[in-house]
């Protein structure tokens, strides 16, 4: 058994399909193929169903890619470290992060990053926070950029590092009858209005697979709204600012978000209480055990450098 047997075990289950595997590893399909064939033999049971939609794994099968998934870990660890003892000359980190997070972090730690490691390779993998922890998960990024989760026990396996808070406001229409509700208090950029004023109220959301959606139902569930209204669920939270400028319901969006608007009818923005910690937190995102470079550790320390650290 070597590192391409795994691999090439992996790629697979992957893909599930020879010919993307065999494209993705820049190798002939029959080769390929005679390889698992190969491998199977020499374990003495298949590690793949054969089917018409595509190729799944066997028990057997699945047991073998966990382990290819930690063995190859293992090794790209031990190659990271063979970068570190060049003194950063060369090497190779896989950064996560989500499309938005992108376009507030890279222009502000990239450059500053390469001109220190100009021969670090550096790629990038632009998820929504579901995938990228499922990346981590798999072994298949050394850190991630991300918003934390509400329950940080949620994926015990990883470990987040807070940096900034942004907090969650309401968007609606400039018209809505709420807005006669809010009041103005210190502290806060936007009257503020109490979301219990809001049970009756139809909500615009997002999936509920994203990070905004997440922190969306436990900061309603707070307020004692545990089935909001839903007019509408989608997956952009500018078009959601949008239909929520034009009238179609409410929404919680952050701050931060909330200023990225191309529309030329701007919502109404209110704040909510600090009690009922509507808000979200940027973090670094880890595997508990995972193994950083000095490559990605010099990464994270710039990274540090351009935001200030979230308060516990």
């Amino acid at each position: 058994m070597t590192t391409k047997d795994l691999l090439y075990v992996k790629t697979v289950a992957d893909e599930h399909n020879i010919s993307k595997a065999a494209k993705k590893l820049f190798m002939a399909q029959p080769s390929l193929s005679q390889s698992i064939q190969r491998i199977e033999e020499s374990i003495g049971m298949p590690l793949f169903h054969r089917t018409t939609t595509g190729l799944t794994l066997t028990f057997a099968g699945e047991r073998y890619y966990h382990m290819a998934v930690q063995v190859l870990k293992m090794y790209e660890d031990f190659q990271l470290e063979i970068s570190d003892i060049n003194n950063l000359k060369t090497g190779h980190i896989h950064i996560g992060i989500t499309n938005h997070l992108g376009t507030l972090v890279l222009p502000r730690v990239l450059p500053a990053y390469k001109n220190i490691c100009p021969h670090v390779e550096i790629t990038l993998h632009e998820e929504n926070t579901a995938a990228l922890e499922q990346q981590l998960l798999a072994g298949k990024l050394d850190f991630a950029v991300m918003h934390a989760p509400p329950e940080r026990s949620s994926l015990s396996a990883l470990r987040y590092e807070l940096l900034s808070r942004d907090p969650f406001i309401l968007v609606l229409s400039p018209d809505h009858p709420l807005l006669q509700k809010a009041v103005f208090q210190e502290g806060y950029p936007y009257p503020v209005l109490d979301l219990k004023l809001l049970a009756r109220e139809p909500f615009l959301m997002l999936h509920q697979t994203q990070r905004i959606r997440q922190i969306t139902d436990e900061v309603l569930l707070r307020a004692g709204i545990s089935r909001p209204q839903t007019v509408l669920t989608l997956r952009s939270f500018e078009t959601a600012q949008l239909l929520a400028a034009r009238g179609m319901g409410v929404m919680l969006v952050p701050e931060q978000y909330s200023r990225i608007h191309s529309g030329q009818l701007q919502p109404a923005r209110l704040c909510i209480d600090q009690a009922y910690g509507a808000g979200w937190d940027m973090c670094i995102a880890t595997l508990g055990d995972g193994f950083l470079s000095k490559a990605d550790q010099l990464f994270i320390r710039i990274l540090k450098e351009q935001f200030p650290t979230a308060e516990a």
